[in-house]
């Protein structure tokens, strides 16, 4: 549970930035898991020459820059031409990040550590030792959504972006520059997305390919959520985490279950080797098929306050 709980905190962080994007500009930022890698990666390098704790702020301040820059000269410079080229050119820079990734940190995992001050056992749950680590993850992610509510409701800032969220017009010409709030909000949503791979990328593994193991996953959980709903997003992210955590530890199969209620059935049949199949194989496509359910029964997600 503490595990599911970490990982969909995690989660959160990461689709909470995509889920602001698109409530803003209503684009889907193919390249959100690529600012989480490098997150990581430059957490890696600054905790190299000036420790974590530095890392923890440098890594997402120059992940923000970045945002701002692919928003102020790439998304606004296409947005004219449609969704479809925001789409493209979000996706085309994906690979871009992950190349330039590949040709500065080579294409094998680097050693990105917990760091020492973080690494011991927090308490002790029967024979098993859980990791502060674990603890100091599920803490910042928390902070994070305090702060988040806290920005979005209570400040000046937060009420300009949901009043330009609903009417730009009116907002531009009481004489703020909305072009400039898309810009920091995009930034805002490439700082989250850099800071989970700050404390993200030494509790797993920080490699060229993490960006691509985790970009589906968290497209779902925004789905699922509801588009442009954090609320959504933040119920779909724990419910995400508890499904992928849960599910590996669970080696029961349709048959066992219907043999163990009395139930025979047919060696012969072709349908006998997928009723074989247990929960923990069929572990990784178990959110996709939570997709697909949630699209069927409700298209606009669990708490979706805008059609896709």
């Amino acid at each position: 549970m503490l595990n599911s709980l970490s990982y969909g905190l995690l989660l959160f962080m990461l689709s909470s930035g995509l889920t602001l994007i698109f409530s803003m500009m209503g684009v889907l930022n193919f390249a959100h898991a690529s600012f989480y890698m490098l997150g990581a990666y430059f957490a890696y390098q600054t905790s190299t020459y000036l420790g974590f704790w530095p890392a923890l702020i440098v890594a997402p301040a120059a992940v923000a820059f970045l945002g701002a820059l692919t928003e102020r000269y790439g998304l606004r410079t296409v947005h004219k031409f449609g969704h479809v080229a925001e789409l493209l050119f979000t996706f085309g820079l994906a690979y871009i990040i992950e190349e330039f990734v590949h040709l500065l940190w080579g294409r094998a995992p680097v050693e990105y550590r917990i760091p020492p001050i973080l690494d011991f056992s927090a308490f002790s749950i029967y024979t098993t030792q859980y990791p502060a680590y674990r603890v100091f993850m599920m803490l910042v992610s928390v902070a994070m959504l305090a702060a988040l509510y806290l920005a979005l409701t209570r400040t000046r800032i937060g009420l300009i972006i949901q009043a330009s969220l609903t009417h730009p017009d009116m907002v531009e010409a009481l004489g703020h520059n909305v072009p400039r709030v898309f810009m920091t909000v995009f930034a805002g949503g490439a700082a989250l997305a850099g800071l989970a791979g700050v404390i993200g990328g030494n509790a797993f593994v920080t490699e060229p390919g993490m960006a691509a193991s985790v970009g589906t996953i968290v497209f779902v959980v925004v789905v699922f959520g509801g588009m442009g709903s954090l609320a959504g997003a933040f119920i779909a992210s724990l419910i995400i985490g508890a499904v992928q955590t849960f599910s590996v530890a669970f080696d029961y199969s349709l048959a066992s279950i219907l043999t163990g209620m009395g139930v025979q059935l047919d060696p012969e049949s072709a349908w006998y080797e997928l009723w074989k199949v247990t929960i923990a194989q069929a572990a990784p496509v178990l959110p996709y098929v939570l997709m697909v359910l949630m699209l069927i029964v409700r298209p606009k997600g669990l708490m979706g306050t805008r059609e896709g």
